[in-house]
């Protein structure tokens, strides 16, 4: 019986556990608009500076 307590208590643990930490991974947009280039530094989407 304790068994099956620690067992289902794992198993609905551990999705929870790793969608927290695939959330916590590198997070970046699929495409910046025109003129826009992905900053990782402060990562978003900043004004492209050429020169």
């Amino acid at each position: 019986m304790r068994f099956r307590i620690v067992f289902i208590a794992i198993v609905l643990t551990l999705p929870a556990s790793i969608a927290l930490a695939c959330s916590q991974h590198s997070q970046q947009t699929q495409s910046c608009s025109a003129g826009t280039v992905w900053d990782s530094d402060m990562q978003k989407c900043t004004k492209q500076v050429s020169g």
